[in-house]
């Protein structure tokens, strides 16, 4: 595959990748330690608190696949600002949101717009860089990008018990608007309007099923979902775990996820540098392993019924480090292997990674009794289904069949 080359514009501000990328995903980490006091506000079971976090998964997951065609048919640039203000505006309707549904209304069309910045992030990023510097460079923005969902939910916790969980949409409504202003000001265009094309729908009737016919792109894909989505049924189940199973504050629980994201960011910061000095397969094979020592540990602790904060803890930090150094290792790998098709094949790998997430998050929300089981089989499930895919998406490239483009 031809690199992209980096003279089509000059290359935007990281700062701003980050805060692209991190604005999507930070919506849903923030909520999750207010879900409980939502829960009791809006007379709502824990369940159904959950939907706010599976949907706007499922909200994430279709808006990729809608963005990624859009921005190659049209531009990164347009895309990107018109998300960012319907992203803005959607935080507000949630703020004034009265009961559960017209909150899950405002969800999804937050999430549509929200993924706009993760996917179109990537994008950019793959434009003007070659494959190994793009990877390099996407576990940089990784790394940083962590410290924000590891922040968010410790951000999250204290609005909650301050002032409400309303107070978190006016929090992300003010991101929103100043994400908006960042990109006006300092976003530039890094893939020019394609001509003559489709766009919308008609350009993902097009390409998707090239993609999918991809076989390395399917078990990249697959991989890269299952090794770095799954913790999204632990995070969804894990404040009930703590503060329900665990009895610890709700404002103590944004403490455990800032040591668990920093696994996601060490993880990271080690694929910046082992990527440009060792094959990818490789590496992405280790991270994998790493993360299912960690799944290991938290599904034997569940069963023997020695759930503690610690042992929770350092069995998920160890699963979030190896996420950390598998997700920008195949993002890079699987958004590669078919030439023309970036924005494209951003948009649908985030697709599967979302909606992986949220399939996982609502088997935890239907098993209402032990929510730490259905997390630890989710979590187990996950890292053999990413070993398996990795195998599948390795195994083409010894024999390279047609439309496989080599990284």
């Amino acid at each position: 595959m031809a690199d992209a080359s980096p003279s089509l514009s000059r290359r935007p501000p990281l700062l701003l990748i980050v805060a692209l990328t991190a604005s999507g995903t930070m919506a849903m980490q923030i909520l999750i330690p207010s879900l409980p006091a939502m829960a009791a506000d809006l007379r709502i079971s824990p369940g159904d608190a959950q939907l706010t976090i599976t949907l706007y998964l499922t909200g994430l997951a279709i808006g990729q696949l809608i963005h990624g065609p859009l921005s190659d048919r049209f531009g990164r640039r347009p895309v990107l600002l018109v998300a960012l203000a319907a992203y803005t505006l959607a935080g507000v309707a949630a703020i004034l949101a009265q009961n559960i549904a017209m909150l899950i209304l405002a969800r999804i069309v937050q999430a549509l717009r929200g993924c706009a910045g993760l996917v179109l992030g990537r994008a950019v990023i793959r434009d003007v860089l070659p494959a190994k510097e793009a990877a390099s460079q996407l576990a940089l923005v990784n790394l940083v990008m962590s410290l924000s969902p590891a922040g968010a939910p410790l951000i999250g916790g204290y609005l909650t018990v301050l002032f409400g969980w309303r107070a978190i949409f006016v929090l992300l409504a003010a991101v929103g608007a100043a994400t908006l202003i960042a990109a006006l000001l300092g976003l530039p265009e890094t893939a020019p309007p394609r001509q003559g094309g489709p766009g919308g729908f008609a350009a993902m009737l097009e390409t998707y099923p090239r993609l999918l016919g991809s076989a390395r792109f399917r078990g990249y894909t697959i991989a890269g979902a299952a090794s770095t989505t799954a913790f999204y049924a632990f995070m969804a189940a894990s404040p009930f775990i703590f503060v329900d199973v665990l009895h610890r504050p709700t404002e103590e629980v944004g403490l455990y996820y800032l040591v668990l994201m920093f696994g996601i960011t060490f993880g990271s910061f080690a694929a910046s540098r082992l990527v440009l000095r060792f094959p990818s397969d490789r590496l992405l094979r280790a991270a994998i392993s790493v993360a299912g020592l960690g799944a290991v540990g938290f599904f034997a602790i569940t069963v023997a019924g020695l759930l503690s904060v610690p042992g929770v803890l350092a069995s998920m930090f160890v699963f979030m480090l190896g996420a950390g150094l598998a997700s920008p290792l195949a993002l890079t790998s699987a958004i590669s292997t078919q030439p023309g098709m970036v924005g494209a094949a951003s948009g649908l790998y985030g697709c599967n990674q979302m909606g992986y997430g949220a399939l996982r998050t609502l088997v935890v929300s239907l098993w209402h009794h032990n929510a730490a089981l259905p997390a630890a089989l989710v979590l187990l499930a996950s890292a053999v289904l990413a070993q398996v895919a990795l195998h599948a998406a390795a195994r083409p490239r010894r024999k390279q069949p047609p439309g496989d483009a080599t990284p």
